[in-house]
C-alpha cells in the first residue's frame, strides 16, 4: 500500500492488475477502510482486465483525519435535514469526489470507471456529474439519490448505523459479526469467520469513529443529488440488493431512473454487503458493463 498527496490530504491506496489496462477506482462506503473491497473481489476484477485502485476516503483508514473540525453534533444536522434545512458541514461529499479525482490525477490517470458502494456510491455519482471528462463510466452500488422521500432503512438496519462501536477490539469485533448479521445478505452464506478475521485487520489498522460522523454529516449535507444526476452522461451500471436493509432497493431503482439509459441489475438475495456468494455476479456485471465502453 502507498500514499499520495491529493486535494491537500493524503490519500491511502493500493492496486491490483495491469496498469497499462482501464482504471477502474473503487469507492468505499461511511466509515468503511478500503480493505472491505476484499483482495480476491479486487484481483478477479483485475483478472477481467482492469487496473483496479482502492482507497481510505478522508477520515478513514490511513488517509488523512480532518482533527481540526471537531466532532458534528449528529441529531443536530438530522434534525436540519429532516426540515428541509442546510446541514452545517466540515465538508461535503463534493470534497470527497474531488479527492477521488485528485488520487487519479496523482496517479496520471485521466479516466477511469469509477465504482462506489453504498457512500461510495453518492461518492461516485457526484464524480461523474462534477467531474464528467475523467469519467468512463460509472458503477453505484446498494446506493441512492438523497432524496427524502424514498423509503427509509429498516429500524434494526437504522440501529445498527447510528449506534456507536464499541472501543475494545473484541467488543467491537462481537459488534462487527451483528451488524454485519442485520445489513448483510439472507441469500448467500453467512461467513462469520470471514467478518471476524476482516474487523480485527480493520480495528488494527485504524480504529477512528469520529470520521465516521463527519462522513454521516457529509451525506446530509450534499442533499438531493436527482437533479444533478439527470446531467450525467457517462455510461451507468446501478447495481442494488433485492434484500437491502440499510439502503431499500428503491434508492438503486430512483438512481438509475435519474440517469438516462442507465442499466439497472438487482441481485437477488443480496443486502447491504458484498456477500462472497454474489461475487460472481458481481464481478461479471462489471466486466460486462466497462467491456463495451470506447476508451478515447
Amino acid at each position: 500500500m502507498a500514499q499520495i498527496s491529493a486535494n491537500g490530504i493524503q490519500i491511502e491506496y493500493d492496486t491490483f492488475g495491469d496498469r497499462s489496462s482501464p482504471a477502474l477506482l473503487m469507492i468505499m462506503g461511511l466509515g468503511t477502510q478500503m480493505i472491505r473491497w476484499d483482495e480476491g473481489f479486487c484481483q478477479q476484477l483485475a483478472d477481467r482486465g482492469h487496473f483496479v485502485i482502492r482507497f481510505d476516503n478522508r477520515d478513514v483508514g490511513l488517509s488523512s483525519k480532518i482533527e481540526a473540525a471537531g466532532m458534528p453534533n449528529i441529531m443536530e444536522a438530522m434534525t436540519a435535514a429532516l426540515s428541509g434545512k442546510s446541514v452545517l458541514s466540515p465538508y461535503t461529499l463534493d470534497d470527497m469526489a474531488d479527492d477521488a479525482v485528485g488520487l487519479l490525477s496523482g496517479l496520471g490517470i485521466e479516466q477511469a470507471h469509477i465504482c462506489g458502494a453504498s457512500m461510495g456510491g453518492m461518492i461516485a455519482q457526484t464524480v461523474a456529474f462534477r467531474h464528467p471528462d475523467r469519467v468512463l463510466s460509472l458503477i453505484s452500488i446498494m446506493s441512492t439519490t438523497g432524496d427524502p422521500m424514498l423509503p427509509p432503512a429498516r429500524p434494526d438496519a437504522m440501529a445498527v448505523l447510528t449506534t456507536p462501536s464499541p472501543p475494545e477490539r473484541e467488543a467491537y469485533i462481537n459488534n462487527s459479526v451483528y451488524v454485519w448479521k442485520v445489513i448483510g445478505s439472507p441469500g448467500f452464506p453467512f461467513d462469520e469467520e470471514r467478518i471476524r478475521k476482516l474487523s480485527g485487520k480493520e480495528y488494527d489498522r485504524c480504529f477512528y469513529p469520529q470520521g465516521y460522523g463527519r462522513q454521516m454529516v457529509a451525506i446530509m449535507a450534499h442533499g438531493n443529488r436527482t437533479e444533478r444526476l439527470k446531467g450525467v452522461t457517462a455510461p451507468t451500471l446501478v447495481i442494488h440488493g433485492s434484500e437491502d436493509p440499510l439502503v431499500p432497493i428503491e434508492g438503486g431503482k430512483a438512481t438509475a431512473k435519474a440517469i438516462s439509459g442507465a442499466e439497472f441489475l438487482i441481485i437477488d438475495g443480496m443486502g447491504h454487503d458484498f456477500a462472497e456468494g454474489a461475487w460472481p455476479q458481481l464481478v461479471e456485471a462489471i466486466f460486462n458493463h466497462t467491456k463495451t465502453v470506447t476508451l478515447p
